[in-house]
C-alpha cells in the first residue's frame, strides 16, 4: 500500500479498511481497477460497500482526463503508463529516494505542466478546493522531509513556516429554545438525522450542553462525555443541600418553588430517594459512581454505536430525564458538564459544530465558565420558539437580552437567527374541508405574520442593538417534522432547507484554504528564490526599500492605535464619575425591590455564588455586573467600532488590513528578487491574518474585565455577608454590602478603567511587536540567505501556483469584483 491509497481510505472514511487493503497489497494502480468481486471481498457490508464504490467511482471520473505519463521501471523501454496526476505517491518519490528515477518522476512533472496546460486547466475545473488543499498540503509535506536537517537559520525558517501553514476552521452554532421548543427535533432535521437528539417524552436537563459534529474518518456514531470534577460536585453538593436547609421552612413564591423543585430533582435524579437521609460525606462515597469510574478519575467516557438511534438511547442518561422511565433509574446529567456527539458522513457537519445550549448558564462555576465561554465563540446564534408564541413568549427574548454583550462586544457572533418551529401546524381549522391549496395558504399567511411580529419586536430592544446591527438578525419558519418525513415541501412551508444552506455557506473554507495555498505559494517561492544567485547586487537596496516601507507603514497602524487608547481613555472616564454617582442607587434597587417576598434566599444565592445567581427561570442576577453598568454602557458603541465582528473594514479602523509593504511596485523594479518578493507578500497576509485571530480572542477578556475587576473588589464583602445565619441575616447582608460598595467605590471603579486600558494597551504593543518582528525577520532571510543546500521545488512551485491562481478566479468569479490578484506573473 502507498500514501495516496492511505490517504483516500481516510479521506472517505475508511481508516478501518487500511490494514486490511494494506495485506491484500492494494496500491495506487489496482485501486483504480478493483473489480465488483474485489471490493465484495474487501468490504462485506452492503452499506459501506456502496459508499466506497461511489467515493472510488468519483475518484476516477475527476481523474479521468487528468493523466500524465510517469515511466514505469518495468516497462521503461516498451511504454508509458498512465496515472493520476494528484497521486502523490505517483508524482513525488519517497524522501529516502535519491536515485535519477525519483528526479526523472519530478522533470516528467515539471515537463507535464508544458504539454498539458488544457488538460491541467481541465483538472483544476473539475476539483474542489479540498481537494487542491489535500494536494497542496501533500506537496508541503513533501517538501518539508526534503529541506535537510541542517543546522542554519534558513532551513530553521523554512520548517517552521511549512508548520505554521496548518489550519483547522471550526465555526460554532449556538442554539438556544426552552423545553418543547423544538430544538432537538431543528437540528435533527437540519443534519438530516432523525433519531439522534432525543425529544418527546424526554424533558430536557437545563446544565448539560451538547456539541454535534463530524465524526471524521469513522463510520461510527460517538458521544464523549465530559464530566464536572469530584471535587467540584462536592461544592455543589454541599451548596444544594445548603440551599434546601436554608429554604425548607421559608414561604416560596411560584418562581422560588421552581427553584426549589429544581434542586431536589437534581438530587433525585443522580440518587433516587437516598439523598434525603444522608450526610454530604455519605452521598460524596465512590459507591455513589460506580457505574460511572470516568467520573472518578477525571475521565472522558466514550459512547460507540452504528447508528445514531441506538446512540441516542445509550447518552440520553447523561444528558436528561425520562418521565415516562424514571422509576428506580440512575440519571447522570448532574455531573456532566459537556457531551460532545460526533455523526458520521455528514458534509454540514466538516467545519460547522452545533450547540445545543442550556438558556441562561448553570449554577456551577465549571459548567458556567464553559458556557460563557462557547457562547462567546459563536459566530451563529440559533433562538428556537414555537411560532404561536414567538414575539409573546419572554424566555426566548430574555435569553437574547441577558446574553447580547457576552455575543456581541464579548464575543464574535455575526447572525442572530430567530427559529420559530412548528410552521406547518394550523390551530382551531373550523372543518377538515380546507384544501391542500387553502391549507398551504393558511400556513404561509400565519407565518409571515410571526416573522412581522418577531422583527417588530427585535427593534424594540436597544440592549441588543447596542451589539447587533438589524441586518444581523433574520427571521426563519420551520416544521421539522415534516422535513424529517421527506414529504415534498415548498419552501413557504419550512426554511429548514434555507438553514442548511446557511450551514453549507459557514462549511465553505475558501478563505482558509487560500491563506494555506497562499502560504505554501510564499513558501515555495521563497525556496526557489534563495537557490539562485540572480539580483545578489540589488539585495540590499531592496531591503533598504523594504525597511523603509514597514516602518511607514508600522507608524500608519500605529496613529489609530493611540486615538483609540485616547477614545476609550476618556469614554471609560465618563463611566468612572457616572458609576461612582450611581452605585449606590444601583444598590438600593437592587437590595431593596419592590417585591421583596423571598427576596432573602435570591441575596443568599447571590453572595454565596460571587455575586450572581441563575433561577430556574426568569433573567439571571448578576451583581457585579450591574455595578459595571456604567462603564460598559461608556464603552459599548467604540468597542463596536473598534473590533467589529461583521464587515470587512476589520479591527482599530481597518488599520491593520491596511498593512502592505507594496511588493507589486517592488517586483516590477527588482525583477531578479521576483520570487522571494512574492514570499513576503504572502507573509504580509498570513501575518495579518494571525493577529486578526489574536483580537478576535483577546477582545473578549479585554471587554469582560470591567466586571471581572468588580467582581474581585466584590468577593471580600460576598463572602462576609454569606456567613450570616439566623434573625437579621437579611439586613446584615444588606449593610455588609452597602458599606463594602461605598468605602471602595473611589478605588474599584478607577482600578476596572486601569485594567482594561492596560489590556488595550498590552494588545496594541502586542501587534506592531509581532508584525514588526515577523516581517524583519522574513525580510531579513529571503533577501541576505542563500539556500545551496536546500532542493530545487520548481515542479513543486508551478503546481501551488496553478492552484493559488484557480482559487483566485473562483473568488473574483464569485465576488464578481477582483478583491485580490494572483500573486506573480500569469
Amino acid at each position: 500500500m502507498d500514501d495516496f491509497v492511505r490517504n483516500k481510505l481516510r479521506e472517505w472514511g475508511f481508516s478501518e479498511l487500511i490494514e486490511k487493503f494494506e495485506d491484500e497489497g492494494i496500491d495506487t494502480e489496482s485501486l483504480y481497477i478493483l473489480g465488483d468481486q474485489e471490493i465484495a471481498d474487501l468490504i462485506l457490508k452492503v452499506g459501506p460497500r456502496a459508499k466506497f464504490k461511489n467515493k472510488l467511482n468519483l475518484l476516477k471520473e475527476q481523474n479521468s482526463t487528468n493523466l500524465v505519463p510517469v515511466n514505469s521501471p518495468a516497462q521503461e523501454q516498451n511504454s508509458t503508463n498512465l496515472v493520476p496526476v494528484n497521486s502523490p505517491a505517483q508524482v513525488f518519490p519517497s524522501t529516502s529516494d535519491t536515485s535519477d528515477k525519483g528526479k526523472r518522476k519530478l522533470d516528467l512533472l515539471a515537463e507535464s505542466s508544458n504539454w498539458q496546460s488544457p488538460t491541467r486547466k481541465r483538472r483544476c475545473d473539475t476539483y474542489s478546493e479540498e481537494a487542491i488543499l489535500c494536494d497542496v498540503k501533500d506537496i508541503m509535506k513533501f517538501v518539508q522531509q526534503k529541506i535537510p536537517n541542517q543546522d542554519n537559520k534558513l532551513n530553521k525558517f523554512l520548517k517552521k513556516k511549512i508548520s505554521a501553514l496548518e489550519t483547522d476552521k471550526r465555526e460554532l452554532v449556538g442554539v438556544f429554545g426552552k423545553t418543547g421548543a423544538g430544538k432537538s427535533s431543528l437540528i435533527n432535521a437540519v443534519i438530516g438525522v432523525k433519531n439522534l437528539l432525543p425529544s418527546g417524552s424526554v424533558s430536557a436537563c437545563t446544565s448539560v450542553m451538547i456539541k454535534v459534529e463530524a465524526n471524521k474518518g469513522k463510520q461510527t456514531y460517538e458521544a464523549d462525555i465530559e464530566f464536572i470534577t469530584k471535587e467540584e460536585w462536592k461544592d455543589e453538593l454541599w451548596s444544594l443541600l445548603n440551599f434546601l436547609r436554608d429554604n425548607a421552612d421559608q414561604e416560596n413564591s411560584q418562581e422560588e418553588d421552581e427553584d426549589f423543585h429544581d434542586t431536589e430533582e437534581k438530587l433525585s435524579a443522580l440518587y433516587g430517594e437516598e439523598w434525603k437521609n444522608k450526610s454530604p460525606e455519605n452521598l460524596m462515597d465512590n459507591k455513589h459512581f460506580k457505574e460511572i469510574p470516568e467520573f472518578l478519575f477525571s475521565k472522558k467516557k466514550r459512547l460507540t454505536c452504528e447508528s445514531a438511534k441506538e446512540l441516542s438511547a445509550k447518552f440520553v442518561k447523561y444528558t436528561r430525564s425520562d418521565s415516562e422511565d424514571g422509576e428506580g433509574k440512575r440519571w447522570y446529567w448532574p455531573l456532566v458538564k459537556c457531551v460532545t456527539i460526533r455523526v458520521p458522513n455528514n458534509d454540514l457537519l466538516r467545519h460547522v459544530t452545533l450547540v445545543d445550549l442550556p438558556g441562561n448558564g448553570d449554577r456551577n462555576k465549571s459548567r458556567d465558565k464553559m458556557w460563557k465561554r462557547v457562547v462567546g465563540s459563536c459566530s451563529t446564534v440559533w433562538i428556537v420558539t414555537d411560532i404561536n408564541r414567538a414575539a409573546a413568549e419572554k424566555e426566548p427574548w430574555e435569553i437574547l437580552k441577558s446574553a447580547s454583550s457576552l455575543m456581541g462586544n464579548g464575543g464574535e457572533c455575526q447572525h442572530i437567527h430567530f427559529i420559530c418551529t412548528k410552521s406547518d401546524v394550523i390551530e382551531d381549522l373550523e372543518s377538515d374541508d380546507h384544501s391542500a391549496a387553502a391549507v398551504r395558504a393558511l400556513i404561509f399567511k400565519k407565518n409571515m405574520q410571526a416573522k412581522e411580529q418577531v422583527y417588530k419586536e427585535f427593534s424594540k430592544l436597544p440592549e441588543v442593538k447596542k451589539h447587533f446591527n438589524e441586518e444581523c438578525f433574520k427571521v426563519f419558519t420551520v416544521s421539522s417534522k415534516e422535513f424529517l418525513r421527506k414529504k415534498r415541501l415548498d419552501s413557504d412551508d419550512t426554511e429548514i432547507p434555507k438553514l442548511r444552506a446557511f450551514l453549507k455557506d459557514l462549511n465553505d473554507c475558501h478563505s482558509e484554504i487560500l491563506n494555506y495555498v497562499s502560504g505554501a505559494f510564499g513558501i515555495l517561492s521563497l525556496i526557489q528564490g534563495a537557490r539562485c544567485q540572480d539580483g545578489a547586487d540589488k539585495r540590499t537596496d531592496v531591503c533598504t526599500d523594504l525597511v523603509k516601507k514597514m516602518d511607514h507603514e508600522l507608524d500608519e497602524v500605529r496613529k489609530p492605535m493611540e486615538e483609540t487608547l485616547e477614545a476609550f481613555q476618556k469614554c471609560l472616564s465618563e463611566g468612572v464619575e457616572k458609576s461612582k454617582g450611581s452605585c449606590e442607587k444601583v444598590l438600593k434597587s437592587f437590595l431593596h425591590p419592590r417585591k421583596a417576598k423571598g427576596f432573602y434566599k435570591i441575596l443568599k444565592c447571590v453572595v454565596e455564588n460571587g455575586g450572581t445567581h441563575k433561577p430556574k427561570k426568569g433573567k439571571p442576577i448578576n451583581l457585579n455586573g450591574k455595578l459595571a453598568s456604567c462603564l460598559t454602557d461608556s464603552i459599548d458603541e467604540e468597542f463596536k467600532k473598534t473590533f467589529p465582528n461583521e464587515g470587512k473594514c476589520g479591527p482599530f479602523n481597518g488599520a491593520l488590513n491596511k498593512f502592505s509593504l507594496d511588493t507589486k511596485s517592488l517586483i516590477e523594479k527588482y525583477k531578479d528578487v521576483e520570487l522571494q518578493l512574492i514570499f513576503l507578500q504572502t507573509e504580509v497576509e498570513k501575518v495579518k491574518t494571525k493577529l486578526n485571530k489574536l483580537i478576535r480572542e483577546r477582545k473578549k477578556t479585554i471587554y469582560s474585565s470591567l466586571t471581572t475587576t468588580i467582581e474581585e473588589f466584590m468577593q471580600e464583602c460576598y463572602d462576609k455577608a454569606a456567613e450570616f445565619r439566623g434573625e437579621g441575616s437579611l439586613k446584615n447582608m444588606r449593610d455588609t454590602i452597602e458599606k463594602h460598595v461605598r468605602d471602595a467605590k473611589n478605588i474599584m471603579f478607577e482600578r476596572a478603567k486601569d485594567e482594561m486600558m492596560n489590556q488595550l494597551r498590552d494588545l496594541m504593543e502586542e501587534i506592531l511587536e509581532d508584525l514588526e518582528k515577523t516581517m524583519q525577520e522574513s525580510i531579513e532571510l529571503s533577501l541576505s540567505t542563500y539556500g545551496d543546500s536546500i532542493p530545487d521545488v520548481t515542479a513543486e512551485l508551478q503546481m501551488v501556483k496553478s492552484h493559488y491562481n484557480e482559487l483566485m478566479r473562483n473568488l473574483n468569479e464569485e465576488t464578481s469584483q477582483a478583491c485580490a490578484k494572483p500573486l506573480g506573473p500569469e
